[in-house]
C-alpha cells in the first residue's frame, strides 16, 4: 500500500485542498478547543507559541501563542506564519510544521505535496519563504521533517520515507543549501515491537511523527506508530550514542497510547521545555472515540528517572498533567 492509498481518502477533508480550494472554513474558527494535528510548540522570553496541520483556507499554518500553555490566541494581524503559493513550495497537504531558532532568524521545516520544506523568516510571527521554491530533498517523497542541531554545530534532518510502508530516516543537513547530505542518509530502525502495528487499523507498517532530545550526552528519538485513523496510534523512543544511531527502543513503549491518557489516536506531536525546564510532549488525539477528524490537541508532562545501570532515562508520561489547550 502506497503512501498516497493510506492518506488521500481520508485527508480530503482537513487539508488536501489547493491554494485555489473551496475556501472552507477552519475547524479552529468554531470552537473555543484547539484543533491542530501533528503540533509544534516553540518557547521564546515566557511566551510560548503553537502551529501545527489546520484544515480549511488559505492552505498553510497559522500561530498562536500563550503565556500558560492553556488559553491561546491567534498571532496578529492574520495569524498565517506561511502560505500557500506566498513564496513557499507546495499546493496542498501542508502537514507537520517545526519552528527553530537559530542566530537571528527563525526556521520552519514542514511537509507540503508529500515532501519536506525549509523556509525562514525574521520574526516568530512574520512570514516563512524560500528564496528557492523547492522541497529538502526532491529525489523522493519524504514527510514529516525535525531538525535537530547536535552541540558540534552539525544539523541532522529526521524525516518519513516510504518503502511498502512510512520508516523513519535520517541525514546530515545544510542550512546554507536547504539540503540534506545524501551520504549520510539512513533508516533508523524498522518496526519489530507488537504496539508498532496493532492491527486496529488495516495499513502497511508506519512509523513517524519524529522528535529528537538529547539529555546527558544520549540521543533520544521519540516517534508514532500506527496508522493515525487507528485508535493505537500512540508514542513510543529510542536511545543512542550518536545522532545517526543506532537506536535501540524503550522496552516500555508505548509511553503515550489510549490506555495511559484516555483518549484515542494520542500521537505524532514534538517535546518542548517549559519555564520551568520540564519536558512537555504537545500531541494530537482523535475528535471523539468514533469520529477522528478534525483532531484535537493536547500537552503532557513527561516524567524522567535516570537508569543507573543504563545511564539513560526512562521517560513516562504523567496522565494527571494533561493541558486540553483553548483558543481565545
Amino acid at each position: 500500500m502506497t503512501k498516497i492509498q493510506l492518506f488521500c481518502s481520508v485527508m480530503s477533508a482537513v487539508a488536501l485542498v489547493g491554494c485555489s480550494g473551496s475556501g472552507q472554513k477552519s475547524a479552529e474558527a468554531s470552537a473555543s478547543e484547539i484543533f491542530y494535528a501533528d503540533p509544534t510548540v516553540f518557547e521564546e522570553n515566557g511566551t510560548y507559541f503553537l502551529t501545527g496541520t489546520r484544515g480549511g483556507e488559505p492552505q498553510g499554518f497559522a500561530l498562536l501563542e500563550s503565556t500558560d500553555l492553556v488559553n491561546w490566541r491567534h498571532v496578529a494581524p492574520d495569524s498565517m506564519i506561511l502560505q500557500c503559493g506566498d513564496s513557499t513550495f507546495g499546493t496542498k497537504g501542508f502537514w507537520a510544521p517545526q519552528i527553530i531558532k537559530e542566530g537571528s532568524e527563525y526556521w520552519l521545516t514542514y511537509t507540503a505535496d508529500e515532501q519536506t520544506s525549509f523556509a525562514k523568516a525574521d520574526s516568530i510571527n512574520g512570514r516563512f519563504t524560500q528564496d528557492e521554491i523547492a522541497p529538502i530533498d526532491g529525489s523522493e517523497k519524504n514527510i514529516d521533517s525535525f531538525l535537530f542541531k547536535d552541540d558540534d554545530g552539525k544539523w541532522y534532518l529526521y524525516h518519513v520515507r516510504f518503502d511498502n510502508g512510512n520508516f523513519l530516516w535520517v541525514a546530515e543537513f545544510d542550512p546554507e543549501t536547504g539540503h540534506i547530505v545524501d551520504s549520510t542518509l539512513r533508516n533508523c530502525f524498522r518496526n519489530d515491537q507488537p504496539w508498532e502495528d496493532t492491527g486496529a487499523y488495516e495499513s502497511a507498517p508506519i512509523m513517524e511523527g519524529p522528535t529528537v532530545v538529547k539529555l546527558d550526552g544520549k540521543y533520544y528519538l521519540f516517534y508514532s506508530a500506527n496508522h493515525f485513523m487507528s485508535p493505537d496510534y500512540a508514542v513510543g523512543y529510542a536511545v543512542a550514542d550518536s545522532p545517526l544511531g543506532p537506536w535501540e527502543k524503550n522496552s516500555a513503549n508505548p509511553i503515550i497510547h489510549r490506555s495511559i491518557v484516555g483518549e484515542n489516536g494520542s500521537g505524532h506531536g514534538d517535546i518542548f521545555k517549559d519555564r520551568e525546564g520540564k519536558l512537555r510532549y504537545v500531541y494530537h488525539v482523535h475528535y471523539s472515540d468514533s469520529v477522528v477528524s478534525p483532531r484535537r490537541t493536547r500537552i503532557v508532562t513527561l516524567d524522567l528517572k535516570k537508569d543507573s545501570d543504563k545511564d539513560i532515562y526512562s521517560i513516562k508520561a504523567d496522565p494527571g498533567t494533561i493541558i486540553k489547550p483553548l483558543a481565545q
